[in-house]
């Protein structure tokens, strides 16, 4: 992958489905909730840069995985693979259900529970489709899947300035009570809409130049997804009055009419919002895989996970599409929608694992003069960086809110089973492997020639 292709990557799996009702989402908190946005565009920010320093000396496919594994071992490394790999797939399922409902917008007509599911599941596997046949098509499907969807939203942002009207915004601090308070509350809406700022790092094994690209894609993505929310945010506000955007499903499209009149906002929007969501689902099912490869690299993970073919490992990208399918079709077919949320759940939590695991792995690398592992920089700037990732993602962790915690610690200490069943596979093989500079012959007839000295490690 070439820089803007990273790049790419890291802006398409940040802009998902939900840019298109967060100013809703929010507008109940008032304009306070620009200010938190603001505030958690400058820890994902210093989030990126971590990655982008790790990344320097440790140019590898699985990202946070090898940096919590080099830090801490191979449980905390595998700790960050299976809360990764976990949240990748259930993401992906969620993600195409919320396809369905903006392909409704543009093909409307009678729903039924077996037509939604046939759109999901092509959601599904089109992305997965284009992940089989190599990192080269995953680019050109990324590239112009974020061109397409980032051009439409930042036209909105940018000529809705124009548009811009004070008395729409509703008063600072809408909700009553304490401005900080009135922030939290939208900070804890707004808090996962970053999460994905590690996707050029997860592959920088498949990025060329990845030691100088992979830092630059990670800040460069980010940033750029950051101007789509805040101006995009900020537009909407000012173009759509408060009260109407408080009740509104679907914000970018009413800004739409409001600056151009008639009622076809709506289309445009929802065909934006397909095309970023199938964006999205192309590079999460890159993901989806890349993290049990590096895992399976050391045994932590089953073998299977190590096949790879053009720079993709197909068969992470097989697991992940099949178990979203199964939990998609759960979801249609069999009315569970409880298994879906507490699943939903659990990916809100699990997704701060590997973040918390890196920026520690920073931390570590600083205070023990490992620097080298990190880059050879100013000590103070990068440790507070990395001390300000580290904060915001405790505040990912804390807006997740109790259920999501509850629900995904459980899930998190599931994976122990895994661990130790692939720890005691991977002693018992270490125990069959004869050791090659062990001395031959009859030891009990005093003739056993002396082995040569073999140096340490070598077998």
């Amino acid at each position: 992958m070439s820089l803007p292709t990273a790049t790419a990557l890291v802006m398409g799996n940040i802009i998902g489905g939900g840019i298109f009702l967060l100013p809703a989402s929010v507008a109940p908190f008032g304009t306070v909730s620009l200010v938190a946005f603001g505030l958690l565009t400058i820890g994902a920010v210093a989030l990126a840069l971590v990655f982008g320093r790790l990344a320097e000396r440790h140019p590898d496919t699985g990202g946070p995985y090898v940096y919590a594994r080099e830090a801490f071992g191979d449980f905390a490394g595998f700790l960050s693979a299976w809360s990764y790999w976990t949240m990748t797939w259930v993401s992906n399922a969620a993600l195409a259900v919320a396809a369905v409902g903006y392909v409704h917008v543009l093909f409307p007509g009678h729903a039924s529970p077996g037509t939604d599911l046939v759109i999901a599941l092509g959601a599904l596997w089109l992305p997965a489709l284009a992940n089989f046949a190599g990192t080269r098509y995953i680019g050109a499907v990324q590239l112009v899947s974020t061109v397409l969807k980032f051009v439409p939203l930042l036209f909105i942002a940018v000529v809705g300035l124009f548009f811009f009207d004070p008395d729409n915004l509703g008063s600072f601090n809408e909700g009553g009570g304490s401005a900080l308070g009135g922030m939290s509350a939208a900070a804890a809406i707004l808090l996962y809409s970053y999460v994905g700022v590690e996707s050029a790092a997860m592959s920088a094994g498949e990025v060329r130049d990845p030691e100088r690209n992979v830092g630059r894609a990670t800040v460069l993505g980010t940033i750029g997804a950051a101007v789509v929310y805040l101006l995009g945010t900020l537009a909407v506000f000012g173009t759509v009055a408060h009260d109407k955007l408080v009740k509104s499903t679907a914000p970018f499209s009413d800004a739409v009419n409001a600056m151009f009149g008639g009622q076809w906002g709506g289309t445009i929007v929802a065909g934006a919002a397909v095309i970023s969501i199938i964006g999205a689902l192309n590079g999460w099912t890159l993901m989806s895989a890349q993290s049990p490869y590096a895992a399976a690299k050391d045994g932590l993970f089953p073998a299977p996970f190590l096949t790879k073919r053009r720079g993709v490992p197909t068969f992470g990208v097989l697991a992940a599409a099949v178990l979203a399918s199964a939990l998609t079709v759960i979801n249609y077919l069999m009315g569970t929608g409880g298994v879906f949320e507490i699943l939903v759940l659990i990916t809100t939590f699990s997704a701060t694992v590997p973040y918390l695991l890196a920026a520690g792995a920073q931390v570590y690398f600083l205070l023990t003069g490992r620097r080298d592992k990190v880059r050879p920089a100013l000590f103070a700037r990068d440790l507070t960086l990395a001390l300000i990732a580290f904060g915001f993602t405790f505040w990912l962790v804390a807006g997740a809110g109790y259920a999501a915690i509850y629900q995904g610690v459980l899930f998190l200490f599931a994976g122990i089973l895994v661990y130790a069943w692939m720890a005691a596979r991977r002693e018992a093989r270490r125990g069959q492997q004869p050791l090659e500079d062990e001395p031959s012959g009859d030891a009990s007839s005093g003739d056993a020639p002396t082995a040569p000295a073999t140096p340490a490690g070598v077998r």
